[in-house]
């Protein structure tokens, strides 16, 4: 198991591999569709941004509220793909390095990956109640009006994600069914 803290450099995530266990500690931000249009149509308007993601992790996920006495609900990722019309722009413009999700990524985003170094990690889907608990604060940092498709601030604490493609393009889901395909 690989421990890493935010925010990322480039050489940390040099460092990881396709498949590889890693656990993130520090913040990370979350955002969804909707908060990735808003993020890219006020770069493009010329407008400061709400975050600066330099550096950053995006955690594609809307959580849902808090039970009292909880810092968050369930917080489970959503599917990436939802999110590469804007990725590859908030990665060579916002220097965002890393992204958390589930699901495979456009050749696009790969690339953009590969140029910026930058890495895609993947959560498992289904267990948001148990990745909530890796989740010591949350807030809203911006566009609150989109309820759980805000861009919060979260500060983890030992979150568990796997390196799904690497800053070289290696993609676990290909590396995996390959392996799978020789045992067969």
């Amino acid at each position: 198991m690989i421990k890493i803290t935010t925010p990322l450099t480039a050489e940390v995530i040099k460092d990881l591999k396709a498949g590889d266990q890693v656990l993130i500690n520090g913040v990370i931000y979350t955002g969804r569709d909707a908060a990735h249009r808003r993020l890219v149509e006020t770069y493009k308007a010329g407008k400061e941004l709400p975050v600066d993601l330099k550096d950053q992790i995006i955690y594609y996920v809307g959580p849902c509220p808090a039970k009292p006495g909880k810092v968050i609900g369930a917080a489970g990722p959503t599917t990436s793909g939802r999110m590469d019309a804007y990725t590859p722009l908030i990665i060579e413009k916002m220097g965002l390095r890393g992204m958390i999700g589930k699901g495979g990524r456009t050749p696009e985003v790969i690339e953009a990956m590969k140029e910026h170094t930058a890495v895609y990690f993947l959560a498992v889907g289904g267990a948001g109640a148990l990745l909530a608990q890796r989740i010591k604060k949350a807030e809203i940092i911006a566009y609150e009006d989109l309820g759980p498709e805000a861009i919060y601030r979260l500060e983890v604490e030992d979150f568990p994600v796997v390196v799904g493609i690497d800053c070289y393009g290696n993609n676990l889901y290909q590396v995996g069914q390959a392996k799978y395909r020789k045992l067969a």
